[in-house]
C-alpha cells in the first residue's frame, strides 16, 4: 500500500507488548466463543426460535443460518464505522466501546424469549441482537490486530498477529467445551428448554474481565506518532481507488481461510448431525479435535512467517486444503471407518487452516498504513467473512438439501482456496521484514 515502511520499527517494552497482546486477544476470545456456541447449538436454536412446534427440521436450520449469516453481513458496517473512529481517535477507546457492545449483545441472547413464548417476535429479536453482534465483531478485528501488530517487537509481528487467530481457536474450543459439558450433564429436553442459555450468559463475567484489561491498555506507538504529526488525526489522503484495491486484494487472500475455517471448525457439527446422522456429542468431539489441530499450528505458522515470509506459509495451507478436502471428508463419511481415523481427519483439517490463519493478521496489517489500518484490514477481513464464512452454513446446508450431494463442503473450500492461492502469489516476499508504514 505504501512504502514509508523502511523506517525503523518501534521498540516497545516487553511489558507493554504483553499487555497489548492480552488486551487485544481477550475481546476476540469472547467474540469467537459466542459465534462458536451459536454454531454448535444451531439445531437447538433452530428448534427454539424458528419452528412453532419446537421441531428441528432442516428448514429451521437453514433459517438459523440465515440469522447467522446476517450478523456477518453487518460486520463490514461495523468495520467501517468503528474503523473510522479507531483511525481518528485511537485504538484503545474504540476497542473498549466494541467490547461493551459485544458482551452486552451476547448476554442478551441468553435472556431472549423463545417462539413458544412470544411467537414470531422471537426470531425477530434474535436477529436484531445478532445484528448488534455483527456490528461489534466488525469493529473488533481491525482494532485488535492493529494493537497486536503495532505493539509487536521487531521481527515478531507474525507471531503477535497470530495470537488473534489463536484466540479464535481458544474461543471456539471454549464454546465447544461449555456445550460438551452441558450436553453431558443435561438431558436433551433440559438442554433445549433452558440449558442452551447458559453459554451466552457466561459472556457477562467474561466481558467484565476483558473490560478491566482493556482499560489498562495504552495507545499504540504508531497511532501516537501519527497523532503528534497531525493534531486532528484523520484518514490519510490516499486515493480511494488505491485503498479499495488493497481491500479487494485482501479479500482474495483471505477467502480460503474464511471458507475453510468456518466449514471445518463451525459448520461441521450441524453437518455431521443433519447429513451424516451423528449425535450431538459425536459432533462436538469432532469439532473439538478440529479446533485442537487449528490451535496447534497457528502460533508456529505465525512465527515461521516471521522467518521465511507470509507467502510460502499461507500458500502451503491453501494448497493443502485443495488437495486434502475431499479425502478428509471421505473419511468422515465412511460408515465402516474407525473413530481414530475420523478423529485424525478432523484434526488434520483444523491444522491446515491454522497455516493460513497464523500469518494472516500480520499479512493484512502490512497492507495498510497506520492512518487507515484499522479501517482497511477490518473491512478486508469482515467482507471476506461476511461472504465466505457467514454464508458457509447457509450455502452448504441449502446445496446439500437441493442436490443430496454430501461432498458440497469439500467443493466449497477447494474453490475458495484456489482463488486465495492465486491472490497470495502477489504478496511481496519481504513484507515481513519491512516496518509498518504510517502513511
Amino acid at each position: 500500500m505504501t512504502t514509508s515502511a523502511d523506517l525503523a520499527p518501534d521498540r516497545t517494552s516487553p511489558e507493554r507488548s504483553r499487555r497489548a497482546l492480552v488486551a487485544g486477544s481477550v475481546g476476540n476470545f469472547i467474540e469467537w466463543y459466542e459465534f462458536g456456541v451459536y454454531g454448535f447449538l444451531a439445531t437447538v436454536i433452530a428448534a427454539n426460535f424458528f419452528t412453532p412446534d419446537g421441531g428441528g427440521s432442516l428448514e429451521a436450520l437453514v433459517k438459523t443460518y440465515v440469522s447467522f449469516a446476517l450478523a456477518f453481513f453487518f460486520r463490514p458496517v461495523g468495520a467501517a464505522l468503528f474503523g473510522r473512529v479507531g483511525d481518528r481517535i485511537g485504538r484503545r477507546p474504540t476497542l473498549v466501546l466494541v467490547l461493551l457492545l459485544m458482551s452486552g449483545a451476547t448476554t442478551l441472547i441468553g435472556l431472549l424469549p423463545t417462539y413458544a413464548t412470544v411467537g414470531v417476535a422471537a426470531p425477530v429479536l434474535l436477529t436484531l441482537v445478532r445484528i448488534l453482534q455483527g456490528l461489534s465483531a466488525g469493529g473488533e478485528f481491525g482494532g485488535a490486530v492493529s494493537v497486536m501488530t503495532e505493539f509487536a517487537p521487531p521481527g515478531r509481528r507474525g507471531l503477535f498477529g497470530a495470537w488473534q487467530s489463536f484466540t479464535v481457536a481458544l474461543g471456539l474450543l471454549g464454546g465447544a467445551g461449555v456445550c460438551a459439558v452441558l450436553g453431558g450433564l443435561l438431558s436433551t429436553e433440559q438442554l433445549s428448554a433452558w440449558g442452551w442459555r447458559v453459554p451466552f450468559l457466561l459472556a457477562l463475567p467474561l466481558g467484565l474481565v476483558a473490560l478491566w484489561l482493556r482499560l489498562r491498555l495504552e495507545e499504540t506507538p504508531s497511532f501516537q506518532r501519527v497523532a503528534e504529526e497531525t493534531p486532528a488525526v484523520e484518514a490519510a489522503p490516499l486515493p480511494a481507488r488505491r485503498v479499495a484495491a488493497a481491500i479487494a486484494l485482501g479479500i482474495g487472500r483471505l477467502m480460503g481461510w474464511s471458507a475453510a475455517g468456518y466449514t471445518f471448525l463451525v459448520v461441521i457439527p450441524a453437518y455431521l448431525q443433519t447429513s451424516l446422522g451423528a449425535t450431538f456429542q459425536q459432533a462436538l468431539v469432532a469439532t473439538v479435535l478440529a479446533n485442537v489441530g487449528f490451535a496447534a499450528t497457528i502460533l508456529p505458522a505465525g512465527r515461521l512467517s516471521d522467518r521465511v515470509g507470509r507467502r510460502p506459509v499461507m500458500l502451503a495451507g491453501t494448497l493443502a486444503i485443495v488437495v486434502l478436502a475431499l479425502p478428509l471428508l471421505g473419511v468422515l463419511q465412511d460408515e465402516d471407518g474407525g473413530l481414530a481415523g475420523k478423529g485424525l481427519a478432523v484434526l488434520v483439517a483444523g491444522a491446515v487452516v491454522g497455516l493460513i490463519a497464523g500469518p494472516g493478521p500480520a499479512m493484512l496489517s502490512e497492507m495498510f498504513p497506520t492512518t487507515v489500518r484499522y479501517t482497511g484490514l477490518g473491512l478486508a477481513y469482515s467482507l471476506s467473512n461476511a461472504v465466505f464464512s457467514g454464508s458457509a452454513g447457509l450455502i452448504i446446508t441449502a446445496l446439500i438439501a437441493a442436490t443430496g450431494d454430501v461432498d458440497i463442503p469439500a467443493y466449497y473450500v477447494m474453490a475458495t482456496c484456489l482463488v486465495s492461492a492465486v491472490a497470495l502469489l502477489t504478496l511481496r516476499g519481504d513484507a515481513h521484514r519491512r516496518a509498518l508504514a504510517d502513511r
